[in-house]
């Protein structure tokens, strides 16, 4: 059923629209002067002195997670490559030396300038080896190649820029290495 939403007629004031206009110009010239004579209260950030405050669930930059001896954790299934409805990841296997993995990713490529963020590839990865938890939302590049991020670029960040997350101290520099390491029966270096 249909829900009736009675408004009330307009008087003669308001059928004449100027003082409405009025009062709009007024609401205007209000804000005009705020920006002139207090810009301090404004709610803006001094761009790029200041950089505005981005949440670890924000979806930015990409990275790939490693494992505790510094591989990645990507097995490459392809079904973020699959699940990208912009096809802006490559990706190439090869076989595996450890004998618990049946495949590593050999190159892994996500082209920004065709990625629309959508954090489809996140959520399609079985293993949570691609994360966009960087916090990394400014992108300049001088060509259009340096906007293709590649497996090297994808995997070089540092624990110690996610400290609450326990997947991340696993990586070598990480706070959990070396128990990893033990469990997986690495020889542990110190």
């Amino acid at each position: 059923m249909a829900r009736v939403i009675r408004q009330r007629p307009m008087n003669w004031v308001e059928r004449l629209y100027i003082f409405e206009a009025i009062r709009g110009l007024w609401t205007t010239l209000k804000h005009a002067a705020r920006g002139l004579f207090r810009y301090e209260e404004l709610p803006t950030i001094s761009y790029p002195e200041g950089q505005p405050e981005v949440r670890r669930t924000y979806r930015a930059k990409h990275r790939l997670m490693l494992r505790a001896d510094g591989t990645p954790r990507c097995v490459a299934c392809g079904m973020c490559a699959a699940a990208c409805p912009a096809h802006c990841i490559y990706i190439e296997a090869t076989a595996s030396d450890d004998p618990r993995i049946e495949k590593k990713v050999k190159r892994f490529d996500i082209d920004h300038l065709t990625c629309v963020f959508c954090g489809l590839c996140v959520e399609a990865c079985p293993v949570d080896a691609l994360r966009m938890d960087t916090k990394e939302i400014i992108f300049e590049h001088r060509t259009r190649d340096e906007f293709v991020a590649n497996l090297q670029t994808l995997t070089s960040w540092n624990p110690k820029d996610y400290p609450d997350d326990a997947q991340s101290q696993v990586a070598p520099g990480g706070t959990k290495n070396a128990e990893a390491r033990k469990v997986w029966g690495m020889e542990v270096k110190n």
